[in-house]
């Protein structure tokens, strides 16, 4: 717990930072890696969805953009008898947390733009028609438009 030393602490092995401690600023991309509603839809690999993420930091970080860094989990969906899904969808998870010390200058309005411009990336990436995203205590859908 921050403000309070360990036994660790007393030798002076690690220390907090200064400027570290804040609100949690956690945030979640989930989206599918089955494309489109059906069964017959290609099961792309987390593989796909983490260098469509990774190209995207890179193509922000080489223009000295903001970016957000996370981590990757696969998962999979369970879903009940539904007539749009089978039972179950493997997914892609990108989770991480809006550090105090890497993005102090960012409000919560720009982290969720960046959520939906990587998502929207990752969602065109693996071909899929929504997206969810989740960031401190909301969430949200965004969804493709239906082609014409």
């Amino acid at each position: 717990m921050p403000g309070k030393r360990r036994s660790a602490d007393k030798r002076g092995d690690y220390r907090e930072l200064r400027g570290s401690l804040g609100p949690r600023r956690e945030f979640k991309i989930t989206l599918g890696l089955r494309a489109g509603y059906g069964p017959g839809g290609r099961i792309y690999d987390l593989e796909e969805a983490v260098r469509a993420a990774h190209d995207w930091m890179i193509g922000r970080a080489r223009r000295n953009a903001t970016f957000l860094t996370g981590m990757f989990t696969r998962g999979e969906v369970l879903y009940a008898h539904s007539p749009l899904h089978t039972d179950r969808e493997p997914v892609a998870i990108f989770s991480g947390e809006a550090l105090p010390l890497a993005a102090k200058k960012l409000d919560d309005a720009t982290i969720a733009a960046l959520l939906n411009e990587l998502a929207t990336e990752m969602a065109r990436t693996l071909d899929q028609e929504e997206v969810q995203i989740a960031y401190r205590d909301r969430t949200w859908t965004l969804r493709r438009p239906r082609r014409k």
